[in-house]
Formats: C-alpha cells, sequence, structure tokens
C-alpha cells in the first residue's frame, strides 16, 4: 500500500447535517461520543497501511484541521501524514471547489508529484469499517483504470441511490442517479458475479456506488484534464469515462451507512447502543477507530439508572435516568434527569466552581454546562457547550416535523430537536 495515495472528500458546505454544520465542517462533526465523523475514513486507510492521506474542504475548516493535528503525528522516519487542503483562490483559479472531482483538480498539480500508482478517493462522511487493501487488490488484479466500492441493495432502498449496471465480469456499463419505476427495473443486475449467493443475489438485484473509488494516477490526471467543465466525480467523470475505460465493481457487504442527514446521523448515533450486538462496533481490536487523546478522568455515576446507553469519559451523572441514549465527553447530567432516546455530544471543558449559577460573588444566573436539574430530553441531539437550564423540557410536544428557531436555539429537524452548541435554555423551557 506504499504506493497509494488517499484523498478525503470533506469539502461540501454539510447544508444537510445543518445546525451540526454551522460552526464546522461536516467531517469534524462529533460522532459516538468522542469521535469525529473524519477518523472513519482516517482510521480505514491507517488500518489498511495507507498513510499518505490528504483532506479536502473549504468551509468552517478551522476546528477539523485542529483535530486532525492533534490526532495523527506520524514518525519523522516515515512518509506517513494527514493533511488539510483548504480550498484557495489563485490566479489560474479564482473559484472555491465547484464539486467533487473539481475540488481534487485544483489540487492535482500536488497529488501528481507522488510517486504512486492508485489514489483512492474516499468520502468524509460514512459509517463503515473497510480494509482497502481487498479494494486495491482487487482494482490491480482486474486491470482496472478505475474500481468503484459498491454495495447490494434491495427494492425498497434501490430509488435513493445512485445504481449501476455490470456485465458477466464485473465490468460497469452503465449508471442511473435514483431511478425510479421501469428506469429502476431496468438496472437490475446478477449480483452474484460479484460473489453473492443466489438467495442473497435474489433479495439484493441492485449495486449502488458507496462514493469510493480507486483511480490509476495518470488515469486519473486524464480524465479531469480533458473535461474542465466537469465538477463531479459521481454524476460526470466516472459515467461518462465508462465508454473508454475499464470500469470495475469491487462488492462490499459490510456495515455501511451515508450519514449525511439529521435523521441518519441520529439514528447511526443510536444504534450503537443495541444489544447484544450493535451493526458497528468501535471494539474491534484488530481494526480499531483512532482519535485524539484527551487524558480525561474516568466518568462518574452517582446513584443512576442507566440502560442501553455509552457513557464516554469525563462524564459526571447524578442521580439521573439514562436510556437508549449516547453522552459525549464531559458530559454532566444533574439530579432528576430523565434521558431518553437521545445524543449528547458533551463539552470541550469543564466549568470552574466560580462560574456556576448561584455564586454569590460573581451572581452568575446562566445554566451551567451540561443539564440541569429536573429536566427531560426525549429524541434529541444536544451539540457541545450546550446549556440547559433546571426543570426543561426537551420532548417536541407539538410533534412538529420541521422548525427553525435559531434566535432560542434549536431547531428542529425530522422531528428530532436539535440543541445549537454553546446554546443556552433557560430555566422552565418547554420545547
Amino acid at each position: 500500500m506504499k504506493r497509494v495515495l488517499s484523498i478525503i472528500l470533506g469539502g461540501g458546505a454539510g447544508t444537510r447535517l445543518y445546525p451540526l454544520t454551522k460552526l464546522r465542517a461536516k467531517p469534524a462533526v462529533p460522532i459516538a461520543g468522542k469521535y469525529r465523523l473524519i477518523d472513519i475514513p482516517v482510521s480505514n486507510c491507517i488500518n489498511s497501511s495507507i498513510y499518505k492521506i490528504y483532506v479536502l474542504t473549504q468551509y468552517n475548516s478551522a476546528s477539523l484541521n485542529r483535530h486532525l493535528t492533534r490526532a495523527y503525528n506520524f514518525s519523522g522516519f516515515s512518509e506517513g501524514f494527514v493533511e488539510v487542503l483548504a480550498a484557495q483562490q489563485t490566479p489560474e483559479n479564482p473559484n472555491w471547489f465547484q464539486g467533487t472531482a473539481d475540488a481534487v483538480r485544483q489540487y492535482l498539480w500536488l497529488f501528481m508529484e507522488w510517486d504512486v500508482d492508485e489514489i483512492l478517493i474516499l468520502s468524509g462522511d460514512h459509517l463503515y469499517r473497510m480494509d482497502y487493501g481487498d479494494f486495491i487488490q482487487r482494482h490491480r488484479e482486474t486491470g482496472a483504470d478505475i474500481t468503484i466500492s459498491v454495495v447490494p441493495m434491495d427494492q425498497k432502498r434501490a430509488s435513493d441511490f445512485g445504481l449501476m449496471k455490470i456485465d458477466e465480469h464485473g465490468r460497469i456499463t452503465n449508471f442511473s442517479e435514483k431511478p425510479k419505476g421501469d428506469a429502476l427495473k431496468a438496472m437490475q443486475v446478477d449480483t452474484s458475479v460479484l460473489g453473492l449467493s443466489s438467495t442473497e443475489a435474489a433479495q439484493y438485484p441492485y449495486i449502488a456506488s458507496m462514493g469510493i473509488y480507486v483511480f490509476k494516477k495518470e488515469v486519473l490526471k486524464r480524465l479531469l484534464q480533458r473535461s474542465p467543465e466537469q465538477t463531479d466525480f459521481g454524476k460526470e467523470i466516472i459515467p461518462n469515462a465508462s465508454a473508454d475505460h475499464n470500469l470495475q465493481a469491487y462488492l462490499f457487504t459490510g456495515y455501511w451507512e451515508d450519514i449525511g442527514t439529521i435523521e441518519s446521523f441520529y439514528l447511526a448515533n443510536l444504534a450503537l447502543t443495541q444489544q447484544p450486538r450493535p451493526p458497528f462496533s468501535f471494539y474491534d481490536e484488530k481494526a480499531p477507530i483512532y482519535t485524539r487523546h484527551r487524558y480525561l478522568p474516568p466518568s462518574k455515576l452517582l446513584d443512576c439508572n442507566v440502560r442501553e446507553s455509552i457513557i464516554s469519559e469525563g462524564c459526571i451523572l447524578k442521580n439521573c435516568s439514562i436510556n437508549h441514549s449516547v453522552l459525549g465527553v464531559r458530559s454532566r447530567v444533574e439530579s432528576g434527569c430523565v434521558i431518553e432516546d437521545t445524543l449528547i455530544m458533551g463539552a470541550d471543558y469543564y466549568q470552574p466552581l466560580v462560574e456556576r449559577p448561584g455564586d454569590p460573588v460573581n451572581n452568575r444566573d446562566t445554566p451551567s454546562l451540561g443539564i440541569g436539574p429536573d429536566s427531560t430530553v426525549r429524541r434529541a441531539i444536544i451539540d457541545k457547550n450546550a446549556r440547559i437550564g433546571s426543570n426543561v423540557r426537551i420532548i417536541n410536544k407539538d410533534n412538529v416535523e420541521e422548525a427553525q428557531r435559531e434566535d432560542l436555539g434549536f431547531y428542529i429537524r425530522s422531528g428530532i430537536v436539535v440543541v445549537l452548541k454553546g446554546a443556552v435554555i433557560p430555566d422552565g423551557t418547554i420545547i
């Protein structure tokens, strides 16, 4: 894998994940209490012995850059690195990234300087664990110019994805973006060609792109230079290359979730609490997910009732009930609270005692960091450093599907209440 360069695409505005992306790049959004989305593809690369990793971004990249700098430091005796490449204006190109292909095109001069054979292009907002070595081995064995990682798909979900057709050798012959009706039926393929059993092939007669590609280095250069008006890999560059290039499909049958929306992000996090075995596990010692070391103390639980939940390090929970929830680092939940079906991202720091409410010297009336006494939170996402007062009820009592109340510190997306980063929810508030 020394002959492979990896590029992780994280440059989009992340509008579907807003307001979680209001102050941070999409790959910097926290997941599973202590990780960031970017940790997933970076860790997959490291576990696959791919150590040359670029991350392309252009929105709110400060926190992403800070996280990567603190989390991934390779030895000075290796070529390994994880480096952010932000969009920049140059005399030759005064525009920001216009799409996935355009982002790679603008830094093509840098990527071509590396003495590598293949360039691996990944997405920064998926949850999965993959050995890219097997993926690249398939690319080499078939002599492909481009290999696309695909997942088998059933009839119910197929129309939500970009689908492909393959011949009996696994070569991709046709593309269709979110087809419906007869166009959907026309995209059925024999997935047994890629290794599924006949029973599985009948159940999953479609293949959908994961947005993960491996290119021969020179092929990538040629395709980007010959069509400078094409700005997207999945919709333009790759479909147009199928006529005169060998495009192969690599079937991935493990867990894979595109967590680009608030609802999918919320469900993917809470699915980690499932028993006896969640669909994705962070407990795999052979392929760990890496992140930044924080050196936090153990969590402290004082007379609490906790069921089917994940509690990250550095938390303080007092006489509360936690059910089917994920609590991030430094989360604080006071007495009498009920937390259900909720993701609490925690805090970036501990609040000093003198800054807490009721301090007679400083006259602090603002709620403390965390969840205040006797509050109830159900089906919500509480972003970092939020201050929820006492006797607050975040329950979406009117069953609202969509709402934008930034002035009050929250949004509602797909019926899920999202409390903004650093928001203050006063005592007695009902949402």
